[in-house]
């Protein structure tokens, strides 16, 4: 027996079913309509299961538990919605950037003929100017910077 059933007013199907019709909404939105339709135990007859609905959408059963879910618990417009992204921290500011971009620039150490992507990462560790950093982190700043030269 499911916990979450999906039981949808006919102004709520007629809405999702424009959804799909247009074919203009975001991807992720009219996965969610597909699921939501073919969820809901409306009297025309009982939903889809959710490994049957898995299966004909290409995507995973639990994906289509935590829809079912998301509907009952936060109502149709927040399902059709992504929930907000994480404010991602910013480990090279503009300080940072500065200090990266004079020490690419500068003589690299003795026994190298260039700095890679590790030893400038190690560098900015040592001096102190972040507290941990990876390759990729300096590869990115470092693409930004050379992208906004031209």
């Amino acid at each position: 027996m499911k916990k979450y059933i999906v039981e949808l007013t006919e102004d709520e199907r007629k809405g999702l079913e424009g959804i799909i019709g247009k074919g203009k909404a975001p991807a992720r939105k009219q996965r969610v309509a597909r699921i939501l339709l073919k969820a809901d135990q409306a009297p025309q007859g009982p939903g889809w299961s959710d490994k049957r609905i898995a299966q004909a959408l290409e995507i995973g059963e639990r994906t289509v538990e935590r829809t079912r879910e998301r509907l009952v618990e936060e109502g149709l417009e927040a399902t059709l919605k992504p929930r907000p992204q994480a404010a991602r921290f910013r480990k090279i500011d503009g300080e940072a950037e500065a200090r990266l971009i004079a020490q690419a620039c500068s003589k690299p150490p003795q026994g190298r003929a260039r700095w890679t992507l590790h030893l400038l990462a190690d560098r900015l560790v040592e001096l102190k100017v972040v507290p941990s950093v990876s390759h990729e982190t300096i590869r990115q700043a470092l693409k930004k910077t050379r992208s906004s030269l031209g």
